[in-house]
């Protein structure tokens, strides 16, 4: 199939206003963090639409994406009813990679979160990543990062502090039939101290994607208390228990609620 050229219109930055609906929100009327992460999601598909590589159009060539890494830092949440402008770009290509950055701006322009991303194009067929440039072409892009990272490995764990198991529902999958990456997240910071999960919020939360879970699959989230100067900060693991693949790694860091 012939690939869909980017639109010469298409601009190198996007940007969507949301307002935090009342069903969007959790304790104290503040956002819930799967919903904030899920503008983020939201802005970055809308985007590659406009940029002819949205996931529709791959999936109807045999291709999708799948993220590898990603990398958020929260400086406060916001509040029911309150509107935020969520911005993203592409900013750089690394050999297999393709980099996202992520901006949430509130009502007085203040950077209230910012993220930046890494994913791959898949070949469904042969579940291989391909070359960018000989199977996506060309699109805009900024190389300004919204958080510098180089994507270094993320820790191991060396012992599980907490533990929690978590059955994967059809609500948990995406377009490509399996957990989306925001599950991942979740599970990751519900498997963290109850002290914390009903306290703290994620301030910063990092995650290395390393396999799939699909519907039925029961899965281990795995935490390990850590050192961090700006507050309690976890090292996590997902593993699928049937075969004992991890999943993920990730690293979260917490501020007071």
């Amino acid at each position: 199939m012939a690939m869909t050229a980017p639109s010469s219109k298409a601009p190198f930055h996007h940007e969507i206003p949301f307002t935090v609906r009342a069903c969007e929100a959790g304790a104290f009327g503040v956002i819930r963090l799967a919903s904030f992460l899920d503008y983020f999601q939201e802005a970055a598909g809308e985007h590659a639409g406009l940029l002819g590589v949205s996931v529709h159009e791959l999936l109807n060539r045999k291709l999708t994406w799948v993220l590898s890494r990603y990398h958020v830092q929260f400086n406060r949440y916001p509040l029911s009813g309150e509107t935020v402008r969520m911005r993203t770009w592409p900013s750089i290509r690394r050999h297999l990679f393709a980099l996202r950055e992520f901006q949430a701006v509130d009502a007085r322009g203040e950077v209230i979160a910012r993220g930046t991303s890494s994913w791959m194009v898949i070949d469904l067929a042969t579940k291989k990543p391909v070359r960018l440039d000989e199977r996506l072409g060309d699109f805009p892009q900024d190389p300004t990062r919204a958080l510098a990272d180089e994507f270094p490995s993320l820790p191991i764990l060396s012992r599980t502090d907490f533990e929690r198991t978590f059955f994967v529902r059809q609500g948990d999958l995406d377009w490509n039939r399996h957990a989306n990456h925001v599950v991942y997240i979740e599970w990751a910071a519900e498997a963290a101290p109850p002290d914390i999960v009903t306290g703290f919020r994620p301030a910063e939360i990092e995650a290395d994607y390393r396999g799939e879970a699909r519907y039925g699959d029961v899965v281990h989230s795995r935490v390990e208390a850590a050192a961090a100067a700006g507050g309690p900060a976890f090292i996590h693991q997902v593993v699928r228990e049937k075969d004992g693949v991890e999943l993920a790694r990730l690293r979260t860091v917490w501020m007071k609620a």
